[in-house]
C-alpha cells in the first residue's frame, strides 16, 4: 500500500485489512516522504505493519517499486498492490488465489472495484482501449451491480493499480513499473508488457474492493490529472502501439489543444460529402464556434488547456516523472478565477 500524506484514508484501510481471513500474508506500506503523521501513526495504531519510507514523493510507480522490491526479497509469491484510498472485502485475497489456482496462464488480476460512497455501482469491472476515444475506459463504470453481468471471470486489457494481484515470477520476467509515468497509464503499460510476456490479465469479479476514488487528483479530472492524462497517454502510446494507432493517438491529441479547427473541419467534410448544404454548413459551423466560445469561458478551462499544452511539450522534451510545480500551482490560480 503506497501512503502520500494520506493518514485518513490510509488508516481506514489497514482497519479494513484487520478482517482479512487470508492464513498467510504481510502488509508493507510505502511511505513516499509524508508530512501529516501518517508514519507515527500507523506505527502507534498497527505496530506489526511494516512501512518503508522513500523520504520523497516518488510517485504511484516509483513508490510502488520500492513496496514490490520489498515484498521480493520477503519471498513472496503473490504481491498485490493496493490504493490507500480503499476498504475491501475479508475473503480479497482468498478470491485472488483461488482464480490464480484456476488459471495458471494468467499472471495478472484486477479486482472488481466500487465507489466507496454507491457501494453497489461499478467502477471497474475490467478494461479496454476505445478506438473512438483512443484512450482506456473502465468496464460497467457507473452500472449498478445487480450480481448478473459482471460476474465472469475474463480477460481485461489491465488491471487496475488501484487493486492489481500479481504472481511474483511476472515482475521477475517484465522488471517493475516505469517511473518515468510517475503517476496513471503506469500499470497498463506493465500488464501489456506482461501480456507480451506471455502472462494473460484477468478480471476477477469474486475480489471486491470499494474506492473513494481519486483522493490524489482531489476527487476527479483535475489540472493536475489532465496534466499525467495526456502526457502519459502519448508515452504509453509510444510503447505499446504501432505506428498506424500511435499517429491516432497524435492526431487525437492535435483535436483536444486545437477543437475549433477540428469541429469547423468536421463541418466542410460533412459539406464536400454532400450532408449538408452551403447554409446549413454556415449555421453548424457557427454553432460549433459557439459551442467552443462557450466552453473556453467555463471556470478553470483555460488553465486545463495550459496543462494540456504543457504535457505535450514536456513529452516531446521528453521531461517526464513528477509534473512540473507551474501546473501544481495552477490549482489554486483556477480556484481564484
Amino acid at each position: 500500500m503506497l501512503n502520500w500524506n494520506g493518514r485518513e484514508d490510509t488508516m481506514a484501510c489497514l482497519e479494513s485489512l484487520e478482517a482479512v481471513d487470508y492464513p498467510n500474508w504481510e502488509v508493507l506500506v510505502v511511505d513516499n516522504g509524508s508530512e501529516d503523521g501518517s508514519v507515527e501513526a500507523i506505527h502507534t495504531g498497527y505496530p506489526r505493519v511494516a512501512v518503508i519510507e522513500t523520504g520523497k514523493n516518488l510517485g504511484f510507480a516509483g513508490g510502488n517499486n520500492r513496496g514490490i522490491e520489498a515484498a521480493l526479497a520477503r519471498g513472496a509469491e503473490f504481491i498485490l498492490l493496493l490504493n490507500n484510498d480503499t476498504t475491501v472485502a475479508p475473503d480479497l485475497l482468498r478470491a485472488l488465489v483461488r482464480a490464480a489456482e484456476e488459471h495458471p496462464d494468467a499472471g495478472v488480476f484486477g479486482a472488481k472495484i466500487y465507489f466507496f460512497s454507491d457501494p453497489q455501482r461499478l467502477w471497474y469491472a475490467g478494461a479496454r482501449w476505445d478506438p473512438r476515444t483512443w484512450s482506456f475506459e473502465h468496464v460497467g463504470q457507473g452500472v449498478l451491480d445487480d450480481g448478473t453481468e459482471f460476474e465472469q471471470v475474463r480477460d481485461t486489457d489491465y488491471a487496475c493499480g488501484c487493486a492489481m494481484f500479481f504472481r511474483a515470477a511476472v515482475a521477475r520476467s517484465v522488471g517493475m513499473l516505469d517511473e518515468r509515468f510517475f503517476i496513471l497509464y503506469e500499470e497498463a503499460d506493465w500488464c501489456f508488457r506482461a501480456s507480451r510476456a506471455g502472462f494473460r490479465c484477468l478480471f476477477v469479479p469474486k475480489a471486491k474492493v470499494w474506492h473513494r476514488i481519486s483522493t490524489t487528483f482531489g476527487g476527479g479530472r483535475s489540472i493536475v490529472y489532465e496534466y499525467f492524462d495526456l502526457r502519459n497517454r502519448l508515452l504509453w502510446a509510444e510503447r505499446n502501439l504501432g505506428l498506424r494507432r500511435r499517429t491516432r493517438v497524435w492526431t487525437n491529441t492535435v483535436g483536444l489543444l486545437c477543437p475549433l479547427p477540428k469541429k469547423i473541419g468536421g463541418v466542410l467534410w460533412q459539406l464536400v460529402r454532400g450532408d449538408f448544404g452551403v447554409k446549413q454548413a454556415y449555421w453548424e459551423a457557427r454553432a460549433r464556434a459557439r459551442e467552443w466560445l462557450a466552453g473556453r469561458r467555463q471556470p478553470g478551462a483555460r488553465w486545463v488547456k495550459r496543462a494540456q499544452w504543457r504535457a505535450t511539450y514536456d513529452y516531446v522534451a521528453r521531461r517526464f516523472g513528477n509534473c512540473p510545480d507551474s501546473v501544481r500551482a495552477s490549482v489554486a490560480r483556477a480556484k481564484r478565477a
